[in-house]
């Protein structure tokens, strides 16, 4: 049976991942369409979905907006199953109350938000954590509590929105750098950017005053004409007549607004065969039509969606995003598709599933240690194998959305080292076998897809590059190679992470083993050295493309430098003999550091050219990281004959210096 367990495990994780794959159902209101529609944001075609997506990363942390705010069951929930049943509440049975799930997704969020802006004005989604922020904010009391963070409805807020404003007014004139700012500050310019993203997007397709949108813009039109000779004559000086002029410019209110605070550009461009990328937000557009003379297509789609939902009249805006979409797909259909297919990417998830499975996998090959029990070894070497074939078509996935190579940015750039480090965590696992390569590979898999979740935080993942980094030849060749000369040192880390913390804690470090993980330090570290150079080298060379130089000590271009330096140094050390095992093993610990340094450091100093993605929470996440490091590499100062693995080796009094002892013989008693 245990020979099965490894196949049932694997087949288990599939048949997820393949039910994943099933198309979503859509429900009364066709939200899932809506969500597919393309839009322009961030100089890039993405679905409404991932604009939701974005938005309530930056806004509530996660992807998801719970219906009943607390976690539990009650008030909310059946409301929310009353509207989409469009029965009275009072009529719903008990049971259809559980109808539908606990949690809005992002499509379904985004619509309520722009259609029904009083509704999503109840939801739990401002997350405000800081004590000190909330009392100077008086919330004290209200908002809910879930997981440990606190959550607050936009009604609950909007009462202190000129305080947050002020707060944030005066650190924008203070012009103080984020990496000086106090948590505090930090936290009160979060609030004011997610509140910002929240209020754009309620204006995105209708003014909140609005009540039949449709209507309203026919009857906006039809004072197009009047208002403007009443406008010219007024600045003429002649007489005109002051009722149609206050009549107009009140009607044009709203609209300005909605030009000036739309977040997304809904309204595609008017020529297509010409120019691809002229989207305007659909109060751009109306206020356009007064020149034009006459309404963009696209406007009276947008205001019968609008319409259908608010009025709840399902089938209007079912019938008014399908009609939408197939008018856009006979105009663009290449964004329709590049859409689609996004919308699909976000819904399947590829680098979530793929970490939970690496959680698992890291799990059941420390589990093997414990007792040696082959099948735990091979139930975590196919499950990495499986996470791994996720991960890459992810990663694939990812490159035919941005048309470009596999890194691009911060985010990117953690995809594809934790990438690179499970293909050589099962290189190592194929060779020497033992778990060792297999815990490495889950273990970086897992967190950087963990450090990728938090940099995803700051909002789309794929957007444009800077114009100097938007070259795919340097992107393929430069930044894949030096990529993966971090992916290596991260691995030779984390391998003597192993060696040091089972020497100490252990009695599993036998003499074969140990000599295993040595040599797999020095191989990888050779490899590292090898590549860290190389793309170092062609940094430079694109360098002097792009700045006329090819070398200028800038911060990144300094990190580089002292990964390959630090390479080197490890293995002139071992070539001369100045250290051992347990030195390699310090040595590729603190190569943690200086690579880790140099991946986000200069992102943290926000000095140089190379300082773009820059994250003030990566600051306390790294040094959390560069204290761990020192620790471990303080255990493995510890003298030999306190190791558990070698203390029955190493008699007492001997050992001076911390010398290594003979390795144990293998199979010997612990």
């Amino acid at each position: 049976m245990k020979k099965k367990l490894p196949w049932i495990l694997l087949f288990l994780f599939v048949l997820e991942a393949a039910l994943a794959l099933r198309p979503r159902k859509e429900r009364e209101y066709h939200t899932i369409a809506f969500g597919r529609l393309p839009v322009l944001l961030d100089g890039r075609i993405q679905p409404l979905d991932s604009v939701a997506r974005n938005a309530l990363l930056q806004i509530r942390g996660n992807q998801a907006v719970p219906l009943e705010g607390n976690g539990g069951g009650g008030k909310v929930w059946g409301e929310w199953s009353a509207i989409k049943d469009q029965r009275p509440l009072e009529e719903r049975k008990w049971w259809q109350f559980h109808k539908h799930p606990k949690k809005l997704k992002p499509s379904d969020w985004i619509a309520e938000l722009m259609f029904k802006p009083e509704q999503a004005d109840e939801r739990y989604v401002f997350l405000i954590h800081h004590p000190e922020l909330l009392g100077e904010l008086k919330l004290d009391g209200k908002g809910v509590e879930h997981s440990g963070l606190r959550y607050f409805t936009f009604s609950e807020i909007r009462p202190v929105l000129p305080t947050i404003g002020g707060h944030a007014k005066q650190l924008h004139e203070s012009g103080k750098n984020a990496s000086l700012q106090t948590p505090l500050e930090r936290q009160v310019l979060k609030l004011f950017n997610a509140v910002t993203i929240y209020q754009r997007l309620r204006r995105n397709i209708r003014p909140d005053t609005s009540s039949n949108w449709s209507a309203e813009i026919a009857e906006f039109q039809k004072k197009i004409a009047p208002g403007l000779a009443a406008w010219r004559a007024r600045e003429a000086g002649r007489a005109y007549e002051t009722n149609v002029f206050e009549d107009f410019t009140r009607a044009l209110e709203p609209i300005d607004e909605m030009a000036n605070l739309s977040y997304a550009l809904v309204i595609p461009p008017a020529k297509p065969e010409t120019d691809r990328k002229g989207w305007v937000n659909l109060g751009a557009s109306l206020l356009d039509s007064i020149r034009a003379g006459e309404l963009h297509p696209a406007v009276p789609y947008f205001a019968a969606m609008a319409d259908g939902y608010r009025q709840g009249k399902a089938e209007d805006f079912n019938k008014a995003v399908a009609d939408y979409r197939l008018w856009l797909g006979s105009r663009l259909g290449m964004e329709v598709d590049k859409a689609s297919k996004e919308y699909f990417f976000n819904t399947l998830q590829p680098f979530y599933r793929a970490m939970l499975i690496y959680l698992t996998a890291f799990l059941l090959g420390c589990a093997h240690w414990f007792n040696l029990s082959e099948w735990l070894r091979k139930s975590a070497v196919y499950l990495i194998g499986f996470a791994w074939i996720i991960h890459t078509v992810g990663l694939i996935f990812r490159m035919v959305l941005e048309g470009r190579p596999p890194v691009t940015n911060l985010y990117s750039s953690a995809i594809f080292i934790g990438w690179g480090t499970v293909i050589l965590g099962l290189l190592l696992e194929r060779i020497y076998l033992g778990g060792i390569g297999a815990v490495v590979a889950a273990i970086t898999g897992f967190v950087t897809q963990i450090i990728a979740h938090n940099l995803a935080l700051g909002g789309d993942t794929m957007v444009m590059l800077e114009a100097v980094l938007d070259t795919n030849f340097w992107l393929a060749t430069h930044v894949v190679i030096i990529t993966l000369g971090y992916s290596a040192t991260f691995v030779a880390g984390f391998l003597a992470m192993i060696y040091i913390l089972r020497g100490v804690f252990t009695r599993g470090l036998t003499g074969e083993t140990g000599k295993a993980l040595s040599r797999m330090v020095y191989g990888i570290t050779c490899f590292a050295t090898l590549f860290s150079f190389t793309g170092t080298v062609l940094g430079g060379i694109w360098a002097d493309q792009s700045w006329g130089r090819f070398w200028g000590w800038d911060p990144k271009e300094n990190g580089a430098l002292m990964i390959v330096l630090w390479c080197a140094i490890i293995l002139h050390a071992r070539w001369g003999g100045l250290v051992r095992d347990r030195g390699i093993m310090n040595l590729a610990v603190f190569g943690n550091i200086v690579t880790s340094f140099s991946w986000f450091g200069v992102n943290m100093l926000g000095v140089g050219l190379h300082s773009y993605g820059f994250m003030d929470a990566a600051f306390k996440w790294l040094s959390v990281f560069i204290a761990s490091q020192l620790v471990i590499i303080g255990f493995g100062l510890i003298p030999m004959r306190h190791w558990m693995s070698f203390q029955d080796r190493v008699p007492p009094g001997s050992n001076p210096g911390g010398a290594e002892p003979a390795p144990r013989p293998v199979g010997a008693a612990a």
